[in-house]
């Protein structure tokens, strides 16, 4: 499940940094642009907390206490 959700939320990321490159290199519309982004906005926002908190929470757990 976790894989899952990295993986879900690498292409949201994915969606946010490739479509303003396309953008650029003109082999995309300002519009789909704008799709690309929001979508993987939602993404990457919506999926990312609960991965990452359960990183969070097993480097606590390895942590030495003093």
């Amino acid at each position: 499940m976790k894989w899952i959700l990295i993986l879900v939320s690498m292409v949201g990321l994915l969606l946010t940094i490739v479509p303003s490159i396309l953008v650029a290199s003109g082999a995309m519309t300002l519009e789909q642009n704008r799709l690309y982004m929001a979508i993987g906005t939602a993404l990457w926002f919506l999926t990312c907390p609960f991965w990452m908190s359960a990183q969070k929470n097993e480097e606590l757990k390895e942590t030495p206490q003093i």
